[in-house]
């Protein structure tokens, strides 16, 4: 989505009509890269003395770089998601982005959402100590339900289903059975959080969602091969598998006859880019559409039966700008995590011990993937919450190589990481199926945070929460 060494590419291989191929060193591509925005966050939410949330007022400055990349298009994501997901009838929220002489910021994991949910979050945590309220139960008062009008003004689409992940995530956790008593004198300290959070399903703000798939059906009596075309790529998640299940199903033949041939632009449709947690979602409303397609043929003898599709998303709308309005989205997906973490109170340093993730992505198309898409984003998440800390001076950066930015490694990574997995059926989706790659990502660094609020007493509110900045927080440096 944002332009680093992709034109250089194209006109390389255009100019040269040859492959071409560029590798940067971990010290360029550091350097090269766009980054995930610096955010300054400013919040002021009220409550009535029984629980709900009447009124918020949120300011949040963007560090964009020197290049507006897709600043705006995340910053509008920031927006949609600085109330967090709950029911608040008054809301004013300015979201600002500024150039400055720093590496241009740019789409990541989450694509705003994480920043703001961190002081959504925050904000409902503080709020309920104040009102001698449970956290969990706090979010139950408040959360988002069918029909309610979200921070924009208008309905999310159905299901919401956030506080169905916020009792899921609390049961598996045990949250009422409460923290496990520890030694007096220990300088261990351990405390648990918890926090919800929740992310779109593709593209945004009037953008027309599009996906194009194509099927041949290949024998004589019997289907014998099926061959899917589709422009996605595969970038490790599992996309390909995915969708190659959803061809064969979609036809009714076995996994096996399904042959994929895939990322070739020169005879294929746009299927878009595999961002936005929109591929299972996208790609398997165009297969199934081009399978209808292509099994007609089949019925009415051709043979092969070739069918192409391109599936349209429901439509979509920019803010309004006189009431700030609008029906961004066409699918979300809800998450809800409880988190447990240990505290060194003599070296600062934290450690993610438990991390429970309940998340609703509509149908799991295939569930060993879901859990490693979970598992793997709360470790990164995790990095992004702990250890990794993006340094720069003067627009120069301090921190390019792994030896000053950290990200978490085996040792790092939380006891135990176990997922809920909701299946309450998106009315658009494939099978009902909704995307997952970002959304269990979100509620990490707010869950942590409360967590080490639990442990310690004191709220930090700035991360990544290092051994220095925990050890200032505690009075010590």
């Amino acid at each position: 989505e944002d332009m680093s060494v992709q034109i250089v590419l194209a006109l390389a291989a255009w100019k040269l009509q040859r492959p071409v191929r560029i590798i940067w060193s971990r010290q360029e591509s550091i350097i090269g890269h766009g980054k995930r925005h610096a955010v300054l966050l400013r919040a002021k939410w009220g409550a009535t003395k029984d629980g709900k949330v009447v009124a918020i007022e949120n300011e949040i400055i963007a560090d964009g770089g020197a290049y507006m990349y897709t600043s705006n298009k995340v910053l509008g994501n920031t927006t949609i998601t600085s109330s967090g997901p709950y029911l608040i009838p008054n809301i004013k929220t300015d979201v600002y982005g500024v150039y400055t002489n720093n590496i241009p910021e740019a789409a990541f994991r989450g694509f705003g959402a994480p920043q703001a949910l961190f002081m959504a979050e925050m904000q409902m945590d503080k709020l309920a100590e104040k009102l001698g309220m449970d956290p969990v139960e706090f979010r139950l008062k408040n959360a988002l339900r069918d029909g309610d009008a979200m921070g924009v003004g208008t309905p999310s689409p159905s299901p919401v289903s956030v506080a169905q992940c916020i009792e899921a995530a609390a049961e598996k956790f045990d949250w009422k059975k409460g923290k496990k008593k520890e030694e007096r004198n220990s300088h261990l300290k351990r405390g648990r959080g918890f926090a919800a959070g929740f992310k779109n399903i593709g593209f945004s703000f009037g953008y027309q969602e599009n996906c194009w798939a194509k099927i041949e059906l290949h024998g004589k009596a019997q289907i014998e091969q099926v061959v899917l075309h589709h422009a996605s790529a595969e970038v490790g998640q599992g996309t390909h598998t995915v969708m190659i299940q959803m061809a064969a199903e979609a036809v009714g033949v076995p996994f096996e006859k399904v042959k994929l041939i895939s990322s070739d632009s020169a005879t294929m449709g746009n299927s878009g880019s595999v961002s936005a947690s929109r591929m299972t979602f996208m790609s398997g409303n165009a297969i199934r559409g081009a399978a209808e397609l292509a099994l007609k043929k089949w019925k009415a003898e051709e043979r092969p039966a070739i069918a192409e599709f391109k599936y349209l998303a429901p439509r979509t709308n920019q803010f309004d700008k006189e009431t700030g309005y609008s029906t961004p989205n066409f699918a979300y997906a809800w998450v809800a995590q409880a988190a447990e973490v240990e505290v060194d109170t003599e070296t600062g340093h934290v450690r993610v011990v438990r991390v429970v993730s309940a998340d609703d992505l509509g149908k799991p198309i295939n569930p060993s993937l879901v859990e490693g898409q979970i598992e793997g984003a709360v470790v990164q998440a995790q990095g992004y919450a702990i250890l990794e800390d993006f340094k720069t001076k003067d627009g120069r950066v301090l921190t390019d190589q792994f030896s000053t930015y950290l990200i978490p490694t085996i040792w790092d990574i939380p006891e135990k990481v176990e997922s809920v997995i909701l299946e309450i059926p998106d009315p658009n989706g494939p099978w009902g199926a909704r995307g997952v790659g970002e959304l269990p990502y979100l509620p990490v660094a707010p869950a942590i945070a409360a967590a080490i609020h639990d442990a310690i007493g004191v709220w930090i509110d700035e991360f990544p929460f290092t051994p220095e900045r925990v050890l200032r927080a505690l009075g010590k440096i």
